[in-house]
C-alpha cells in the first residue's frame, strides 16, 4: 500500500451491483495522489458516477475497500467523509442568499459566527464573487450560481472535492470559460479533486491524470498526453479524440512494428501495440493532424493516392474528407498554410501518407 503522503484515495477490488447479477463497476483498483486533479472519463452506463458516489457516501460498495487518507471509508457515513461535493444543478438552497449558501456547511460543522463570515468572505474572493454575498440564486447566471457551489464545496477545507458534470448544464462559451476557473483554483489551493464527465475535451483540458471507464472497468489511467498520443486499445483510441480506423489482418511482426493488410488489399506498415498473432485481425487507428498532405521527404512509410470528397474550412485549418485505402470517410487536418493545403480541392487525387510511429494497431472490436 503506498504512504499515505502520496494516495489520499484508493479503490481495491470495488465492486458495484444494484441488483445482485450485473454489475455497473466490475473490479476497481485504483488509487489517486494527493493534490492531483484525477477525471473518471467514460460514456453513459461506464460506471463513472457510480464509483463518485461509493467515495462520498451515497452509495455502498458491493465488494472491495475504498481507503481515504489510509482509512478505510467503507462504514463512514457520508456527512462524516470530509468531502466537498459539486453538482451538475448546483444544489443550491433557493431560499438562502450567496452568503448563506456558503457558510451552510461552516453552521453546521458548528463553526464561531466570526469565523464563518470572514471564511465566507475569502471564499467570494476566490471564486470572484465579492459583493454578490446577499443575492438569492435566482438573480444569478448559470455560471455564478455553479461559482457559489465551488466556494461552498471548498469553504471548509475538505480534504477531497468531488465534482459530477459540474458544467453540463452551461452553455459552451460559459463551460470553457468555467474550465480554467475549476483549473485556476485547483492549482492555487492544491486541493484534491475527483471530476465526472462524458465529455473527453473537457478532460483534456482540466485533468493531471484520466481514468477512461468502460462497462465498469478502466480501460487506460494515464496523463491527457499519453491518452491521446498512445492509447492502449481501440476503445481509448475512438473515444478520446478523433481517429481514422481500419480492421485489418496481421500479416507479419516485426519486434514493435507489424505488417496489416487491409480490405481492400493495401498493406500498411504500424506500431504493433496491442494485437495477437499473424492472422489476426486487429484495428489501425491514426489522428487526422498526423497525416502528411503530397508527403516528398521519405519520412512516410506509408503512402498512397486518395480523392478529395469534401472540404470544409475552421478558419486555422481545413478538414478534408478522402478515400483513402478504400475508407471514403477518412478525415485530414490540415494547417491552412501548410505544404499540400492549396493541392486540396474536392474531386482532385491527391497522395497522403503517415509514419509507422503515427499508425497503431490495436485489439480488434469485439465481435
Amino acid at each position: 500500500m503506498p504512504k499515505e503522503s502520496d494516495s489520499i484515495v484508493q479503490f481495491i477490488k470495488v465492486q458495484k451491483s444494484y441488483d445482485g447479477e450485473t454489475f455497473a463497476v466490475k473490479s476497481l483498483d485504483l488509487e489517486m495522489h494527493r493534490g492531483e486533479f484525477l477525471t473518471l472519463l467514460g460514456p453513459s452506463g461506464s460506471g463513472k458516477t457510480t464509483c463518485l458516489l461509493m467515495l462520498a457516501g451515497f452509495e455502498m460498495a458491493t465488494h472491495g475497500e475504498i481507503i481515504l487518507n489510509g482509512q478505510s471509508i467503507n462504514n463512514v457515513p457520508a456527512h462524516k467523509r470530509n468531502i466537498g461535493m459539486v453538482f451538475q444543478n448546483y444544489a443550491l438552497f433557493p431560499h438562502k442568499t450567496v452568503e448563506g449558501n456558503i457558510a451552510y456547511p461552516l453552521m453546521c460543522r458548528r463553526v464561531p459566527k466570526q469565523e464563518i463570515k470572514e471564511r465566507v468572505k475569502k471564499a467570494l474572493e476566490m471564486v470572484r464573487l465579492a459583493g454578490y454575498e446577499n443575492r438569492l440564486p435566482r438573480q444569478l447566471s448559470g455560471g455564478q450560481q455553479q461559482r457559489v457551489a465551488i466556494a461552498r464545496a471548498l469553504v471548509f477545507n475538505p480534504q477531497l472535492v468531488l465534482m459530477d458534470e459540474p458544467l453540463g448544464a452551461l452553455d459552451r462559451q460559459l463551460r470553457e470559460q468555467m474550465q480554467y476557473e475549476i483549473r485556476r483554483l485547483h492549482e492555487n489551493l492544491g486541493v484534491s479533486v475527483v471530476y465526472v464527465t462524458h465529455d473527453q475535451g473537457e478532460s483534456l483540458i482540466m485533468s493531471d491524470r484520466i481514468a477512461v471507464l468502460n462497462l465498469g472497468i478502466i480501460e487506460q489511467l494515464a496523463s491527457p498526453t499519453e491518452l491521446y498520443d498512445k492509447p492502449e486499445n481501440a476503445f481509448v483510441a475512438q473515444f478520446i479524440g478523433e481517429n481514422n480506423k481500419y480492421i485489418g489482418e496481421v500479416v507479419s511482426v516485426n519486434g514493435g512494428a507489424c505488417q496489416v493488410r487491409l480490405p481492400n488489399g493495401d498493406m500498411v506498415q504500424a506500431l504493433a501495440v496491442n494485437i495477437g498473432p499473424v492472422g489476426s485481425k486487429t484495428t489501425l487507428s491514426m489522428r487526422p493532424e498526423s497525416i502528411v498532405i503530397t508527403p516528398t521527404d521519405g519520412r512516410c512509410q506509408n503512402v498512397y493516392e486518395s480523392k478529395v470528397l469534401e472540404l470544409i474550412f475552421h478558419g486555422d485549418h481545413l478538414r478534408a474528407r478522402l478515400k483513402v485505402c478504400g475508407n471514403e470517410e477518412f478525415i485530414v487536418k490540415v494547417p491552412k498554410k501548410a505544404l499540400g493545403a492549396q493541392s486540396l480541392a474536392v474531386g482532385a487525387t491527391v497522395r497522403v501518407g503517415w509514419t509507422v510511429e503515427d499508425c497503431r494497431a490495436l485489439d480488434a472490436p469485439a465481435a
